[in-house]
């Protein structure tokens, strides 16, 4: 008999003993590779935690407890044992559940999480609140060691000690975040993997020594007040210990029996406590285990062999891969040329250039803010960085950004990967205010390609260009779009159509591909239209707003961002700046995403849901001219 289909609740977990929760544990892991071959997902990091999981639900009391976990990719464990396992086909899909806890969502989900390095700031402040309120729950915070490589998470550690609350946090150590784990951090915690466990140690010394007649207990208190230089010498876990945590580990993640007793034994331990535990990434699964990268974040694949579901399109290159190939190309002419990133090098499409040129790549870690100011130290050095990061990963860094980068207009390029909708992540992982929070940046040039091509052509662009700070975005995904395109100018936009019509359709990025068909669906319905790929979203040339002042009646802006803040509200302050005393000012419409947080889902559901699919853009133009038309 199944012991899966029976957990309605977390409640349920603490009827089972060792053996079945062993056995829950191999349904568990057949149940994630199940739903994760038909619905992709995030597998090998779930794979790693279902031990931890359950022994966290087998010792504390959700919801009345606090499991917070950090990033959340790690979720679907928890989803499943806290009443959601039925669901789980719709997990990531339109309407269905979030590839990442939700508070909206769940009870059991206590603090909504997608970025990494925040669980511990946000349990310090539960238990703060739990003892404003006189409350006694456990806060426990789960974070993984590529987490740590975030300075949130050691402000977090810092000011824990400082506060001396009651909580627990687990450290999950599968030596990963996406790709593999880098820095001082990783080395110090691969310590603990090779060398004795400390507490093992720490036993065996005092009962030695207590056995020496007549001297022995006094040898041990006195080995007391000297325990730190002792521990020194011997456990990489001081680090924790010099903190003010008690420290325990570490431990075997995938041994339920000693994870439930280490659990117990810090729920008894007065201040905060770090539960050290060491886990294989993708286990139960040969496949994720052999190569946990990439089955971290999965399409639909074939669950036999892993093989991934391949079609016509892969043959087409992401904007990612092009990204990477021209990088390396120009690299091979200019030896000033470095990149960096910030835990994503195969992600972003930089693999090819970390293997030809070592030297002259950095992977910083999960620390975004780093990555900028670092950066900004090899600009200062005379050499030319290109900092490859997705969109809703550099608001991390804006202040760094502004203070380190664009006052000293230091030559620094972000590659905006993942600009614009991104899909099945959700909130945290939409690209839609980059145009907002960087085109207001004095000193600042942002730059949207309409196509691969154009992505090429100002990556080489910008590899020349040294006056200041650059910023191309571009979208997730294959670049669709085969163009033609004139040479680069600074700050000009590309005419694409210019018949001297009253209506501008002025495209913003990779939107190109669908106003071209929103311009040819408006002119079978009567509505010639000229059309302009802007290219330059920062600066905006003045001559080109004085010829929209003079020309048009009606401008049209479609741009994958919020509507405030990006170019649709520039354009118009601008021609409302403009001098046309004599002269109507035409009206300008942001044609793209309102002000809102998109949830999850595949970007073709969420393309029609908020009615920027082909039909949805020019349904909305439609409506407006024909008001028009109607004397609205």
């Amino acid at each position: 008999m199944k012991i899966l289909p029976t957990i309605k609740e977390p409640s349920d977990i603490k009827k089972l003993n060792i053996l079945e929760m062993k056995k829950l544990a191999n349904e568990i892991r057949r149940y994630l590779i199940d739903v994760t071959s038909e619905t992709g997902g995030h597998l090998s990091s779930n794979l790693g935690v279902v031990e931890l999981t359950l022994a966290l639900h087998k010792c504390f009391d959700s919801p009345e407890d606090k499991l917070i976990w950090d990033v959340g990719h790690q979720a679907y464990v928890h989803k499943i044992l806290t009443g959601r396992c039925d669901q789980m086909a719709t997990i990531r899909q339109w309407k269905g559940l979030s590839g990442f806890p939700k508070r909206s969502e769940s009870i059991h989900d206590c603090f909504d999480t997608g970025h990494s390095s925040t669980s511990i700031s946000a349990g310090i402040g539960m238990a703060a609140a739990r003892d404003l309120n006189g409350g006694e729950q456990y806060i426990v915070p789960i974070i993984g060691d590529g987490a740590l490589t975030g300075g949130m998470a050691y402000e977090a550690l810092n000011n824990g000690a400082n506060i001396k609350k009651n909580f627990i946090i687990i450290l999950n150590d599968n030596q990963m975040s996406i790709d593999r784990n880098v820095g001082g951090l990783a080395l110090y915690l691969d310590r603990f993997r090779t060398g004795e466990f400390y507490n093992d140690f720490k036993n065996d010394i005092e009962i030695t020594l207590r056995k020496i007649p007549k001297v022995g207990n006094s040898i041990v208190k006195g080995v007391r007040g000297v325990k730190n230089g002792v521990k020194q010498l011997v456990v990489p876990g001081m680090l924790f210990e010099e903190l003010g945590y008690t420290y325990l580990g570490p431990i075997d993640g995938h041994d339920l029996r000693q994870l439930i007793t280490s659990i117990e034994q810090a729920k008894h331990v007065k201040g905060p406590v770090i539960i050290h535990t060491l886990t294989l990434k993708g286990k139960g699964y040969n496949p994720a285990e052999k190569d946990p990268m990439t089955y971290h974040g999965v399409k639909p694949f074939d669950k036999t062999n892993g093989d991934f579901h391949k079609g016509v399109e892969v043959l087409k290159p992401s904007y990612s891969e092009i990204v990477g190939k021209t990088l390396t190309h120009l690299a091979d002419n200019n030896k000033k040329i470095v990149a960096i990133t910030a835990a994503m090098c195969s992600g972003t499409g930089l693999s090819k250039f970390s293997k030809q040129y070592p030297q002259r790549f950095f992977d910083v870690g999960i620390a975004e803010q780093h990555a900028v100011t670092f950066s900004a130290g090899l600009a200062v050095q005379g050499y030319k960085p290109f900092f490859v990061v997705y969109s809703s990963f550099l608001q991390r860094a804006y202040d760094q950004v502004i203070h380190d980068v664009a006052i000293q207009k230091l030559p620094v390029v972000f590659c905006i990967d993942r600009a614009g909708l991104v899909g099945e992540d959700g909130e945290t992982h939409q690209g839609l205010f980059d145009l907002s929070y960087l085109s207001h940046i004095p000193n600042m040039t942002v730059m949207a390609p309409k196509s691969g091509q154009e992505l090429e052509a100002m990556l080489e662009f910008a590899a020349d260009y040294n006056e200041g700070p650059i910023a191309i975005r571009y979208p997730k995904g294959k670049d669709e779009v085969q163009s033609t395109d004139a040479p680069i100018t600074y700050g000009q936009p590309e005419w694409l159509v210019q018949e001297d019509n009253k209506i501008l359709l002025l495209s913003v990025g990779h939107f190109y591909s669908r106003v071209t068909q929103v311009h040819a669906r408006l002119k079978e319905e009567g509505y010639t239209c000229d059309l302009v790929n802007l290219r330059f979203v920062n600066p905006i040339d003045p001559v080109f707003i004085q010829t929209i002042s003079q020309r048009y009646e009606r401008v049209y802006v479609f741009e994958e961002n919020v509507k405030y803040g990006g170019v649709q509200s520039r354009i118009a302050q601008m021609l409302l700046e403009e001098d046309s005393s004599n002269i109507a000012i035409p009206r300008v419409y942001g044609i793209g995403i309102e002000n809102q947080f998109v949830p999850h889902g595949k970007i073709s559901d969420l393309n029609r849901a908020l009615h920027i699919d082909v039909e949805g853009l020019t349904n909305r133009v439609l409506t407006i001219e024909r008001a028009k038309d109607n004397g609205k």
